[in-house]
């Protein structure tokens, strides 16, 4: 697995692309790391873009409503992913600084769903989302990725569960890091962030056309990747 900070001159329009969308706390991001590493393949985390503009605007105390700065701080965003071997994670630097935990929290995924739904910086990120199409491969999770980044994706896949199920596994994950908080607060923010994902102008949350959709409501982790990783067997020969 790699990420990189590519440019436009790396992209390569004749790496197969494999795209993994879905509704918040589906799954997307573990599942795409796994599938990523099993392959060898790059990754792009669609939502850590969306996730560190939110972060740039508060930084640099920029309105969600201002639609021409927010356009303007997404096309010149200062942002590096590192891999650290050891750890074998993704460090997140924004204009030099590790972001990589504060990008998990609640707050800012709450604030990155509400500039995802600005068009401008969809625009403006969509040039970046592609520029990570490189050699061998890349796996790639998000929300529009194979309806509008990669529509030529050699397999989408369109990852869902029950609100129920998703609200639980974030609330595990945060009582793990020590973070309080509470199943019916989860439940209602991921019925918001659903609304707003659906109900958005630009490249709202629908599954490609082609798309294959599993419910991961009733499936572990390795069961997902191994049903995944059957599909490109099969797709990529």
């Amino acid at each position: 697995m790699h990420a990189t900070n590519p440019t436009k001159s790396s992209h390569s329009a004749a790496a197969p692309v494999i795209t993994i969308d879905g509704p918040t706390a589906s799954g997307k991001g573990t599942i795409t790391r796994l599938l990523a590493r099993r392959l060898g393949w790059h990754i792009l985390d669609s939502g850590a873009l969306y996730r560190l503009v939110a972060l740039a605007a508060r930084k640099h105390s920029i309105p969600f409503d201002d639609d021409d700065s927010l356009r303007t701080l997404a096309a010149h965003l200062d942002v590096e992913f590192v891999v650290d071997e050891d750890a074998g994670e993704v460090v997140t630097l924004l204009e030099g600084e590790d972001v990589t935990q504060e990008l998990r929290t609640e707050t800012c995924g709450n604030d990155a769903s509400k500039v995802a739904s600005v068009p401008a910086v969809r625009e403006a990120l969509l040039e970046r989302q592609r520029a990570f199409r490189q050699p061998p491969g890349l796996v790639a999770d998000g929300r529009d990725m194979g309806t509008v980044v990669f529509p030529d994706a050699v397999l989408k896949i369109f990852l869902t569960a029950s609100a129920e199920e998703r609200a639980r596994r974030r609330y595990n994950q945060l009582k793990d890091k020590g973070l309080g908080v509470t199943m019916r607060g989860l439940l209602d923010e991921i019925a918001e962030r659903d609304a707003r994902d659906r109900e958005r102008s630009a490249s709202p949350l629908v599954p490609a056309e082609d798309a294959i959709q599993l419910d991961t409501s009733e499936l572990g982790i390795d069961e997902v990747v191994d049903r995944l990783w059957s599909l490109c067997q099969a797709r990529l020969g």
